[in-house]
């Protein structure tokens, strides 16, 4: 199976400090793939640098076999449309109604009719769970309501690649359960490939069908999870056995 994400050599600083330090990691398509460890290792530093919020010091990324490391930025808005990203705080706007902000994406990058814009918010909201939603505020919704209707967002365009950054953090276990549930349930649907960040071992063992394991922005393992927690690596042990 190739690769559907290859970083190579991937070097990332901020100012004077090295926060990435020569990483590589491969990303399989229709796999959950979580990226974990403790807070500070450098997991949300590399999903950023993947996406290319951050500009990497050195190295290569390519995402569907196209390297985006350097690539102009019209060019790379069209690797951007098929791809969703669900940031940790969901990232709603609070003067439009939930409808409105999953119709955002489909309006940038479509030409679609008012009309069809509006089943396709429909169908989305209703993939998680949130059509009755669709013309409330997020003032209105509770904390996984929020991350549902980001959730609904993020796969407004039938995104290839769904980038998740901490998705089920604040959660309450039930509700975040319940979100790791609706994740497999969208993989399955939509033939997604996800890569989620994430410290939370319960959410990480419900999840993660394949891991990379970070610590001090360096790569320690890559492989199953059941695989990682036979590893001896002092930090991995405390990570898996706190």
């Amino acid at each position: 199976m190739n690769p559907i994400i290859e970083v190579e050599n991937l070097t990332a600083k901020y100012g004077e400090t090295t926060v990435l330090k020569d990483v590589n990691v491969q990303i399989f398509p229709n796999q959950i793939t979580v990226i974990l460890g403790k807070s500070g290792c450098g997991k949300t530093t590399l999903l950023k640098n993947i996406i290319r919020l951050y500009q990497p010091h050195s190295g290569r990324i390519k995402i569907f076999d196209q390297d985006v490391t350097f690539m102009e930025e019209k060019e790379f808005n069209q690797i951007l449309r098929k791809i969703g990203v669900l940031f940790q705080n969901g990232a709603l706007l609070n003067s439009l109604t939930v409808g409105e902000n999953v119709s955002i994406p489909i309006e940038q990058h479509t030409k679609l009719h008012p009309s069809l814009i509006h089943r396709v918010v429909r169908g989305k909201l209703g993939l998680v769970e949130l059509e009755h939603a669709i013309g409330m505020y997020p003032s209105e919704l509770s904390g996984g309501m929020k991350k549902r209707a980001a959730l609904a967002r993020s796969i407004a365009m039938d995104p290839q690649i769904l980038f998740g950054d901490e998705p089920s953090a604040g959660l309450d276990p039930i509700t975040a359960s319940a979100l790791d549930r609706l994740l497999f349930k969208l993989r399955d649907h939509l033939d997604m490939t996800m890569v989620i960040v994430s410290h939370e071992l319960a959410s990480i063992q419900r999840i993660a069908e394949r891991i990379i394991f970070m610590d001090d922005g360096k790569i320690l393992f890559q492989g199953k999870l059941e695989d990682a927690k036979k590893e001896e690596n002092p930090a991995m042990q405390k990570f898996f056995n706190p």
